[in-house]
C-alpha cells in the first residue's frame, strides 16, 4: 500500500517523496527524516535555512531552527508539533525562528501543540536571550554537555564538538531503532567529521565553499564533505550555495527531501 505525504505545494522545489508502508503498519516503523531548510548564511532563492525533523514512533525532533523554518513547518500544519528542538551552535541563521516559535505560543489563538522543549549548546542562553526575554516562559529549557549523550523525543542524541571558526558548535549522532543520522553542522576540517559519520545510515554535512577558505576554517569544501563522509552509508550536502555547482557524484539536499531510514 502507498501513502503519499500531503505536500507544500506553495514552495517550488519543496515537494516531498512517496514513502511506502507495510499495509498493516499505519505509522513510520523506523526514521522518518525531513530536510525543511538547508540554505548557507544567506538564503538559496525561495529556500528556509537549517532546520531537519526527525519522526518516528516516540516522538518529532527538530534539528535547528533557522529563519524561514517555522513558515515550511506551518505549511503543513496549522501549528507544527514537534517534541523537542536540538541547536547546533548559536549563529542566527541556525537558531532564529526560535523567536518566531516564541510569539507564536504566547499569540496565536489556542495555538493546537505546546512548546517544544528546547535543548540549547553550553552556554546557549545568553545568546537566545539577545532575541528575545520570554523564552522561559513557554519553552523547557535545557544546555547539552560536549560528548555527553541525551534523550528527548524518543531520540539519543550524540553532541560532539566540531570546529566552526571561534563559535562553540556541535555536530550531532542521532538514533533510535538502531537507524543513525549524523549531521555536522557548521564546520572546518576535523578529526570529529569521521566520529559523527561512522556507521551513519546518513550524514548530513555542510559544503559551503567552492574551495579552501585562507585562515581559520569554518567550512567545508564539497571535496572535503565527500571525504569527511567515508564512514557513512549516504552522504547528503546541505548548507551549499545555490551559486556553486554540485561536484559529479555527489547527493544535495534540498528543502523538502523526505528519507525513509
Amino acid at each position: 500500500m502507498i501513502f503519499a505525504p500531503r505536500s507544500w505545494p506553495s514552495s517550488p522545489g519543496f515537494a516531498t517523496t512517496t514513502l511506502i508502508f507495510p499495509a498493516t503498519v499505519r505509522q513510520y516503523r523506523n526514521v522518518k527524516l525531513t530536510v525543511v531548510g538547508c540554505s548557507p548564511a544567506w538564503p538559496n532563492p525561495g529556500r528556509a535555512h537549517s532546520g531537519y525533523l526527525l519522526a518516528h514512533n516516540s516522538g518529532r525532533l527538530l534539528v535547528d531552527c533557522g529563519p524561514g523554518v517555522l513558515s515550511r513547518l506551518r505549511e503543513e500544519e496549522a501549528w507544527p508539533h514537534v517534541d523537542a528542538i536540538a541547536i547546533t551552535h548559536m549563529h542566527i541563521d541556525h537558531y532564529g525562528d526560535l523567536a518566531a516559535w516564541l510569539w507564536g505560543q504566547l499569540h496565536v489563538p489556542a495555538p493546537s501543540a505546546s512548546a517544544p522543549k528546547l535543548w540549547l549548546p553550553p552556554g546557549g542562553r545568553d545568546d537566545l536571550y539577545h532575541l528575545a526575554s520570554r523564552f522561559h516562559e513557554v519553552f523547557e529549557i535545557e544546555e547539552y554537555a560536549d560528548a555527553t549523550p541525551f534523550e528527548t523525543a524518543g531520540f539519543t542524541v550524540s553532541p560532539v564538538r566540531v570546529a566552526h571558526y571561534t563559535q562553540p558548535t556541535w555536530g550531532f549522532r542521532i538514533e533510535a531503532d538502531g537507524k543513525i543520522a549524523a549531521f555536522s553542522a557548521d564546520t572546518g576540517p576535523t578529526p570529529a567529521l569521521a566520529e559523527l559519520a561512522s556507521g551513519a545510515d546518513v550524514f548530513l554535512c555542510e559544503a559551503t565553499l567552492g574551495e579552501v577558505e585562507p585562515g581559520p576554517r569554518g567550512h567545508l569544501t564539497a571535496g572535503e564533505a565527500e571525504e569527511a563522509a567515508a564512514g557513512a552509508r549516504r552522504l547528503l550536502l546541505v548548507h551549499r550555495p545555490a551559486e556553486l555547482a554540485t561536484p559529479n557524484g555527489l547527493e544535495l539536499a534540498y528543502d523538502g527531501l523526505e528519507l525513509q531510514l
